[in-house]
């Protein structure tokens, strides 16, 4: 309590109040404060120990027929409240037991309004609360965030289609870092975004909770302001044409949003870090998220998985044809029997991507649904999300006759109210057969993973398969993914390339991709990232050549008890520990740099010895970026030791309990 008292008195002292109804609160150990007044808009600062680490920034609703919240406004009245929870999380992405631990300020106003912010010691959160009688028209939402002048951002703009306008989007940039100044109104980036002021903290600007609503992109201003932008509602749409068609919008409406009068609308949130390790741990955009709407959620089932498409079922040593046949996926189902893995995915081409009850006719499904179950191997299924809308009842009745419990939707690319509905009603639908799912061409999770826990992960991410036809996916983008896109949520990287390349032997080679780095950057990968479903997208018949190797990325889990980032630098470097019952796994990848990493296991129980095996970069990773060492020894609480990272590098420890 007397910490909170210092700290409201340093916010006064620091920041005179801006209007005579300002109000304030505080996070629960009087770190993060945030100071809000109502002057024409609603306006609010943030302040880490009483420095104004967000400058005013201002937030308004804009509804139909005179309804906004800002003109003619007033406070009425103001509330706080003190929360001390803990949340179980049913499919632990970074820890089983998740604290939610805040305080509420809830102002309540003349009009039909009510906003809520939420202050916690790792980060801000605000959302607005409307209780009209009747539905309302979103014209638009105001959202800005002023941050100091000089701030940094790793920004990940949209690169336009030539088919359709710049909120068609796969969710798959790079993170470059630039000067907010330099962003004019022009570049838009989907959230989040990693603002970098000079101060040294960083400040990830996301959003959390998204239902029947547009998700927020941020625009440049050509100053240090991001300003919120929202796809306008669909109304007229059309097919594009080759081999995944999907629907595009071809015009759009003046409002963003019709939907309920009485509602909450989505969390604009500030994820706050002193130091950058501080980042991928956490789980604001969790917490704030609904609760699950599935209920008991036992049958939601990760683990890891394998695909073929990366690699174009380019299969050798084999007796058959390799393909997308019926003796190839009987080939990765002994492959994951073998090696600990629980499904295969059967990726684009075992049906007609516009018909799912079209199948391949170089497929048997009888004789693999038959194959897998005397394997206890399961199977999981690609389709087209156009598709599978149109198919949806029919195409869920027989995937549970296959006894498919995870299926993917592919090329949704879009955010609007319209397709965020359709998310919802996917994963509901899914989750009514016992069916997680997985969203590709999709946005960032953003909480939805809470509220639907069968959506067990989703793509949005530049991954792994953009080494088939780019350069793009650097061990420098590698670790910038984990403090910037893994913030809201998990994503589907797909990891494992086998094939490994120096930064001058990297090529693109469709049916043999190669993956800049190290062999040992590749494995960490499973550990750092966070993904409930693992996909192996390396070659099998590559790895059935190192079983050593393959049996311990088989062995590795995919949840955790808890996760601890131990040390990192945005774009530079990552080290993170997690445990998984007695066991713990600690993955460590590095940029182009070389780099040495002083291991201390602190973390271990006392007294209690493990069984070490360390896969690190072999001493000519350097030159042979596929050079590996793998070796056993005995460690306990407090041992120490330096691992070497080669350019684009990597390492794991798995740690098992004597």
């Amino acid at each position: 309590m007397k910490v909170c008292l210092f700290s409201l008195v340093l916010l006064c002292i620091a920041c005179p109040a801006h209007a005579a109804d300002t109000l304030s609160v505080c996070s629960p150990s009087g770190r993060i404060c945030v100071k809000v007044w109502l002057d024409k808009d609603l306006h609010y600062a943030v302040y880490e120990r009483g420095v104004c680490i967000l400058q005013p920034s201002e937030a308004d609703m804009l509804l139909d027929r005179g309804r906004g919240f800002s003109a003619g406004n007033r406070i009425r009245s103001s509330s706080k409240k003190s929360v001390n929870d803990v949340i179980i999380s049913p499919v632990p992405e970074k820890r089983k037991r998740i604290k939610d631990n805040y305080n509420l300020l809830s102002i309540t106003f003349t009009k039909p309004y009510r906003v809520e912010f939420r202050a916690y010691d790792d980060g801000v959160a605000y959302r607005f609360l409307a209780s009209f009688k009747d539905s309302v028209t979103v014209l638009n939402e105001t959202a800005k965030f002023r941050f100091a002048a000089s701030s940094l951002a790793w920004f990940p703009a949209i690169h336009k289609r030539d088919d359709a306008d710049i909120f068609h989007t796969s969710y798959e940039e790079q993170y470059p870092l630039r000067r907010l100044d330099s962003l004019d109104r022009s570049a838009l980036a989907y959230t989040p975004v990693l603002v970098a002021p000079l101060s040294g903290t960083k400040i990830a600007v996301v959003e959390s909770d998204l239902d029947d609503y547009p998700g927020m992109f941020l625009s440049g201003t050509g100053t240090n302001e991001l300003d919120a932008k929202f796809a306008p509602y669909p109304l007229e749409e059309k097919m594009t044409g080759g081999e995944y068609p999907e629907s595009i919008v071809a015009k759009r409406a003046d409002y963003i949003a019709r939907t309920k009068g009485t509602r909450s609308f989505p969390w604009r949130v500030l994820m706050i870090a002193d130091e950058d390790k501080e980042l991928p741990s956490n789980d604001l955009v969790y917490r704030l998220a609904s609760p699950s709407r599935i209920g008991n959620a036992d049958w939601v089932k990760p683990g890891k998985a394998t695909d073929e498409w990366i690699v174009n079922v380019n299969l050798f040593n084999v007796p058959f044809r390799s393909g997308v046949n019926t003796a190839s996926y009987k080939y990765y189902i002994d492959f994951a029997k073998r090696f600990g893995f629980d499904r295969i995915m059967m990726d684009a081409g075992w049906s007609d991507a516009t018909d799912l009850f079209k199948m391949n006719p170089d497929i048997n499904m009888d004789t693999l649904v038959a194959y897998a179950k005397q394997k206890g191997i399961k199977l999981s299924m690609w389709t087209l999300s156009h598709t599978l809308d149109r198919q949806l009842d029919s195409a869920l009745n027989r995937f549970n006759k296959w006894g498919v419990d995870f299926i993917m939707t592919d090329f949704i690319d879009r955010d609007d109210q319209q397709t965020v509905n359709f998310y919802h009603r996917i994963a509901k639908a899914c989750a009514d057969h016992h069916i997680m799912i997985m969203y590709h061409g999709a946005y960032p999770p953003k909480g939805f993973n809470r509220t639907y826990p069968n959506n067990i992960t989703r793509e949005g991410v530049m991954g792994s398969e953009y080494n088939i036809w780019s350069d793009k996916v650097t061990p420098g983008h590698d670790v910038t993914l984990p403090f910037t896109r893994m913030l809201a949520g998990s994503f589907d990287y797909e990891p494992g390339i086998l094939n490994n390349a120096t930064q001058k032997g990297f090529r693109m080679i469709e049916g043999m991709p190669m993956s800049q780095g190290t062999r040992c950057h590749q494995l960490a990968m499973f550990v750092v990232y966070d993904n409930p479903i693992q996909i192996f997208a390396g070659n099998p018949s590559q790895a059935l050549l190192e079983p050593r190797f393959t049996e311990l990325l088989g062995s590795l889990p995919t949840t955790w008890d808890q996760t601890d980032v131990l040390d990192g630098k945005v774009g530079e470097y990552i080290v993170t520990a997690r445990q998984h019952g007695n066991n713990w796994y600690i993955g460590g990848m590095s940029n182009w740099m070389p780099r040495d990493i002083q291991l201390k296991l602190d973390f271990l129980e006392n007294n209690i010895s493990y069984e070490a095996a360390i896969c690190r970069d072999g001493v000519n990773a350097d030159r042979y970026a596929a050079d590996y060492l793998l070796e056993d020894k005995i460690v306990k609480k407090g041992d120490s030791f330096k691992i070497h990272l080669a350019p684009g590098g990597g390492f794991l420890v798995r740690l098992m309990k004597k």
